[in-house]
């Protein structure tokens, strides 16, 4: 990791680290936070995984926080996001949440990944998703 971290995203990461300490994961016991900028919004928007018996029904700290974004600002186009889990190894969003982000950011930004101790890594989100479901490309040839 580059010494020359912009401070907004050391900012963003302690905010990230709040979120992951308010985390609801009583199953896996993993616990994720996340701060997302949006452009257009000055603050950050924190989120944190939230778990449910019913697993399908958990949620990613990255699609929490892109939710609780719309339901306050309406629809913003992502400027970057910071993710934290407590691993050594960089730990990006599941594919889920980078199809969801899809819907929200340019065609590529940076994702900054962290665990609990320190930045690890910074990814462009095309990097993480090359491809993806787009409903608006062209539809099929005739």
């Amino acid at each position: 990791m580059s010494p020359t971290i912009p401070e907004s995203i050391t900012e963003a990461y302690k905010f990230a680290l709040v979120a992951q300490g308010k985390a609801h994961a009583p199953y896996s016991h993993f616990l994720v936070g996340c701060a997302i900028k949006f452009k257009g919004v000055d603050e950050l928007i924190p989120g944190c995984n939230v778990e449910n018996a019913s697993y399908g029904a958990t949620i990613c700290a990255e699609r929490n926080a892109l939710i609780q974004s719309v339901a306050r600002f309406g629809k913003k186009e992502i400027e970057y996001v910071v993710v934290v889990a407590k691993t050594t190894k960089p730990t990006p969003p599941c594919a889920l949440c980078l199809q969801v982000f899809n819907e929200f950011g340019p065609h590529d930004f940076p994702i900054w990944i962290g665990n609990s101790s320190k930045l690890l890594k910074k990814y462009m989100f095309r990097e993480l998703l090359p491809i993806s479901f787009d409903t608006l490309d062209d539809k099929e040839e005739t």
